[in-house]
């Protein structure tokens, strides 16, 4: 049951030494910009995007859409003002930050977070504004939903009658608000309009709970960005370090029988046993592994918006979930173990971009989680 793909990159102490693929490494830094009275760093990863690593998880303040605002590579002025008009209005209506991050990301795939006039044959029907939301269905005058504020009002009004929506996949919540035509559009955008959010509200996307009592998100919860660690537990063995060069997650400590929650929504791609016996022979995963066995033993691949793809290894039987299978922020997948390439019971981490699952996508679960508002290392 060798499976190459599985068994390259993963626990692979066993194996010959492999030159270490190129991390991808942090720019120098982009441009500071003050928000809110803190200072927000804006760098340049390896794909060319403006990325929010700034510490801090909201700084409570409300944002002055009238004011300075931070630029951002991809939007222009006007774009980042829309931008800043959506989250006051979700401020002050109270609105806890995923619902930030859901309305700017629905409005960069719906206008480009530009508030558009009626365009005729090259709009949908009458679709107007940040929201392209329709005077014909209900959603006001086309002067009303002309006016950035109005047309955002209305969207979070017609989010917050959504059961559950704060724990929902940002493209199912939008989609209920908006029955659009393509309802899986919205979830590219997450990433990007949770670094606005971020450099608009001093990292608000990292937070829970609302204007009024906003908190960083703790493990097990999910941060307004949508993404929650996999399990409470210490770093054991981390990415790629001096001893082994050629580890391509992290191993987080947690006892046997721990559940394992999906980090963020997305589509399981993998859900097998991949557990080698040093003489090449089909180990199995019925019963633990050893140092000496190669492979994830149960594991599981969840690929996300954005060409993200994150792997949970040494599951201690069959995953909860199956390929093709939706998932949401949180939900269970499967159980921690020892199978496989194991010395005890943990669940191995990584996290992938550019839909690329083997060494070469593989980039440091810890830093990449810690900018998602969602930090490993937390003790159960």
């Amino acid at each position: 049951m060798s499976d190459p793909e599985a068994m390259e990159g993963l626990e692979g102490g066993e194996r010959r030494r492999i030159r270490p693929a190129l991390v991808v490494a942090l720019a120098t830094v982009l441009i500071l910009v003050c928000c809110g009275g803190g200072v927000v760093s804006l760098f340049m990863d390896a794909a060319d995007k403006a990325v929010d690593y700034a510490a801090g998880c909201g700084n409570g303040q409300l944002v002055d859409a009238a004011g300075k605002l931070p630029s951002h590579r991809s939007y222009g002025p006007e774009q980042v003002r829309n931008a800043a008009i959506i989250v006051r209005v979700g401020q002050d209506m109270k609105v806890p930050p995923r619902g930030w991050i859901i309305a700017v990301a629905t409005a960069m795939q719906e206008s480009n977070l530009r508030n558009l006039p009626n365009l005729g044959a090259r709009n949908d029907h009458d679709s107007l504004g940040l929201f392209q939301q329709r005077p014909s269905t209900g959603w006001g005058t086309p002067a009303q939903i002309m006016d950035p504020q109005y047309a955002s009002r209305k969207f979070y009004e017609k989010l917050l009658t959504i059961p559950g929506w704060e724990s929902m996949a940002l493209t199912r919540a939008a989609q209920r608000v908006q029955r659009s035509a393509y309802p899986n559009a919205y979830a590219k955008h997450e990433e990007t309009a949770t670094t606005i959010v971020n450099s608009l509200t001093g990292g608000a996307g990292r937070a829970v709970g609302n204007q009024l009592e906003m908190q960083c998100a703790a493990a097990g919860q999910m941060a307004a960005s949508g993404w929650t660690a996999p399990v409470k537990g210490k770093v054991g063995s981390g990415f790629r370090t001096a001893s082994r060069p050629d580890h391509q997650g992290v191993d987080l400590i947690v006892p046997k029988g721990t559940l394992i929650r999906a980090a963020a929504a997305g589509i399981v791609i993998k859900a097998r046993c991949n557990a080698v016996a040093p003489n090449g022979s089909d180990w199995g995963c019925w019963r633990d592994g050893s140092p000496s066995v190669r492979g994830c033993g149960w594991y599981v691949d969840i690929r996300h918006a954005n060409g993200i793809i994150t792997r949970y290894c040494h599951m201690v039987k069959q995953p909860s979930v199956v390929v093709g299978q939706s998932v949401a922020p949180g939900q269970e997948i499967g159980f921690s173990g020892s199978t496989g390439h194991s010395s005890g019971p943990h669940v191995h981490f990584e996290t992938h971009i550019n839909n690329d699952s083997s060494k070469n996508g593989a980039v440091d679960p810890v830093q990449f989680m810690q900018r998602m508002g969602a930090p490993l290392g937390i003790e159960p």
